[in-house]
């Protein structure tokens, strides 16, 4: 009996041959994220599929997968892979939560940090030769303290994201389709509407997947609503906030900053984004620690090897085919 084949469209944090040994594993060896035309080639005749977050699966890939019986994205979100079409071929999809929570909720805080108290621009100060000595009014941010949190998302990181508040003396508001009670319990979060907690919070922190409904759930009308001294940090998906709009408060200072992990049309970034003094940009590195990122790769593994077992993958998104 032939052996399963595996397509990797990404070399993991390490080899995964060892664990896959009973699979034909197949990795693209190039630098991500892989090229269409070598992502259509590497799946052809793949019955498993792994991708990153960069790599689209639709109907064209799906069309020439004949075989594919599962796509292991590695990765929380999944909107890079369709998943209705995937359903209605009864191919299994796979992700991988929880493990990247810590990751990435901390990220989220080494932004909050960078923005509030201007810690690129510091460290430009200095590199520049700028600094010549103490002054009272250089480089004044802002402190957390008393200050008001609002959280936009109240799933897994953004409950961990507002839990790591607690030694701050933040008060905290969350707007989520679900009440948290645990925020609520620990923290005295409140539940509220979207547009109470944009005009109210100082520190605005978006933790949503991307969907229909959340696609620009920051735009022109939510900006106008914040403080003056607002700053709004997204470490989710770009797609959440109308980047044009957000480029426009901050240059007119109607914003006090953005840190940005994510961006609408990633990888690229808007040139006006680079010129900001108030705005911190990452290259998308949430879940970069080598702790989260092992752990990723564990749940691939976990999920493909439980499919064709005959068991339903522990992280499947896709649960209805099985009936």
């Amino acid at each position: 009996m032939s052996r399963k084949k595996i397509f990797f469209a990404a070399k993991l944090l390490y080899d995964v041959r060892e664990s896959l040994r009973d699979f034909e594993v197949k990795i693209y060896d190039g630098e991500p994220p892989i090229p269409r035309e070598a992502l259509m080639e590497g799946v052809k005749d793949a019955h498993g599929l792994v991708v990153l977050l960069s790599d689209r699966v639709d109907a064209e890939v799906l069309n020439i997968a004949s075989n594919l019986e599962i796509v292991a994205n590695y990765a929380v979100g999944y909107d890079n892979i369709d998943i209705e079409e995937c359903t209605k071929r009864r191919i299994a999809v796979t992700n991988t939560p929880d493990v990247l929570t810590d990751a990435t909720a901390e990220l989220a805080w080494a932004l909050v940090f960078s923005v509030s108290r201007r810690i690129v621009e510091a460290h430009r100060f200095i590199e520049k030769g700028i600094w010549r000595g103490w002054s009272p009014t250089l480089l004044l941010g802002i402190e957390l303290k008393g200050k008001t949190l609002g959280v936009i998302g109240a799933g897994r990181i953004g409950q961990a994201f507002a839990l790591k508040s607690s030694g701050f003396g933040m008060h905290v508001l969350y707007y989520s389709r679900r009440t948290n009670e645990v925020l609520e319990e620990r923290l005295g979060a409140r539940k509220v509407s979207l547009e109470e907690l944009l005009s109210q919070s100082d520190i605005i922190s978006l933790h949503l997947p991307l969907t229909p409904e959340t696609y620009h759930i920051i735009g022109e009308r939510e900006i106008s609503l914040m403080k003056k001294t607002a700053i709004l940090i997204n470490t989710g998906r770009g797609k959440l906030i109308h980047e044009e709009a957000l480029i426009r408060a901050l240059k007119e200072r109607r914003i006090y900053g953005a840190g940005l992990d994510v961006y609408e049309y990633e990888p690229k970034v808007p040139e006006e984004l680079l010129t900001l003094e108030n705005v911190v940009l990452l290259p998308h590195i949430g879940s970069a620690t080598y702790e989260a990122r092992t752990r990723m790769a564990d749940l691939v593994i976990e999920n493909l090897k439980a499919y064709f077992r005959g068991e339903v993958p522990p992280n499947i998104v896709n649960r209805s085919i099985y009936g």
